[in-house]
């Protein structure tokens, strides 16, 4: 099937890939939406095209049949696949090619013209900015944001030898990977999930790390090695977050999304992304954040910054009440930090 933007494509049926919602209940309150709208109107779901962003794309497609029965009527939904310049080009590292908004601009573009009515996005490819016009009022349920480590060699980092290439795109985890082994090499590894994996076993590298999120919602986990903690490899800001946006002025899109949103989540997301934006980084400065409800039902937060090669890095956290507020207020302050005393070589990338 040609892949292309704005093209319309039907959504397989209930039987195709069918992905786990994470844990976590989504609101049972559901929106009225204009009904007359509904019935008339087909609800298109823009995605970029490869297999974990067609299953989140499934999955919000799911949910919103579940909340709103109308939209289980034959055409009432149709997803839309929409290739990316970031998806085009594989073999250049994200940094030197514009960074992780690669992976949504087609896709702002088509919802800013009408193409598309909702927006599927993985929230850690979503810059802190978005258009005018444009609006993210939706987190689903977040999946485990653990990095994992797999490998055909190896039952974990520690037991690669000397000189061993682990391949990853990501510059967070190659500063801690680095920092912790000085004696591995990290190598440019892009590519869907299924092309990494392969290109793993055909040897090009001796290890990889992945989001353990996508591997579960691909019902891929038996490829797994190890399980990485969260004090080991710091997740990346919005890991493991599904984000669904619509325009502004669309209020029947902002009612559906309504009943969709998980607010532990999106508080969570917020409080990272205030991080993020706060230290301006790019996708040439290492940076990881993980905010979460802790059992005592406050925000937790714990952020670092680092250089690539892993020899300086400095972490910050807190405890805030769970609120909107303290929550960008608790990222924003987190990150003013780490830049006002960190040395500038962290922030030269």
């Amino acid at each position: 099937m040609q892949q292309c933007v704005g093209r319309s494509v039907r959504a397989p049926s209930s039987r195709a890939v069918a992905p786990k919602v994470a844990g976590a209940r989504v609101s049972r309150r559901v929106c009225r939406v204009y009904a007359s709208a509904v019935a008339t109107k087909t609800v298109k779901i823009g995605t970029r095209g490869s297999p974990l962003a067609l299953a989140q794309a499934y999955m919000t497609r799911d949910l919103l049949k579940k909340n709103f029965p109308e939209l289980s009527e034959e055409g009432a939904l149709e997803i839309v696949i929409i290739k990316t310049t970031g998806d085009k080009i594989l073999n250049q590292p994200l940094a030197d090619i514009g960074g992780k908004g690669l992976f949504t601009k087609e896709i702002d573009d088509a919802l800013l013209s009408g193409k598309i009515d909702i927006a599927v996005h993985s929230m850690k490819d979503v810059p802190t900015y978005l258009p005018d016009g444009t609006i993210l009022p939706c987190n689903l349920p977040r999946e485990d944001v653990r990095d994992v480590f797999i490998s055909p060699v190896a039952k974990d980092l520690s037991e690669l030898p000397a000189g061993a290439v682990v391949g990853s795109a990501s510059l967070r985890r190659q500063a801690q990977i680095l920092a912790k082994y000085p004696h591995l090499k990290v190598e440019n590894f892009r590519g869907n999930v299924q092309t990494r994996l392969r290109k793993l076993q055909e040897g090009a590298c001796s290890a990889t790390l992945l989001a353990l999120a996508g591997l579960k919602r691909l019902d891929m986990t038996e490829h797994i090695t190890k399980t990485l903690s969260i004090e080991d490899m710091l997740p990346a800001v919005s890991q493991g977050a599904i984000g669904i946006a619509c325009r502004t002025d669309d209020g029947a899109s902002r009612s559906l999304l309504a009943a969709l949103n998980h607010e532990e989540t999106r508080i969570a997301v917020v409080c990272e992304r205030a991080f993020l934006a706060a230290l301006d980084g790019s996708c040439r400065t290492p940076i990881a954040g993980y905010a979460h409800k802790g059992a005592d039902g406050k925000l937790h937060f714990s952020g670092l910054v680092a250089t690539p090669d892993g020899k300086q890095m400095m972490r910050v956290s807190r405890v805030v009440p769970f609120t909107e507020a303290d929550a960008i207020k608790c990222g924003e302050d987190a990150g003013k930090e780490l830049k006002a005393n960190g040395p500038k070589e962290l922030f030269m990338y």
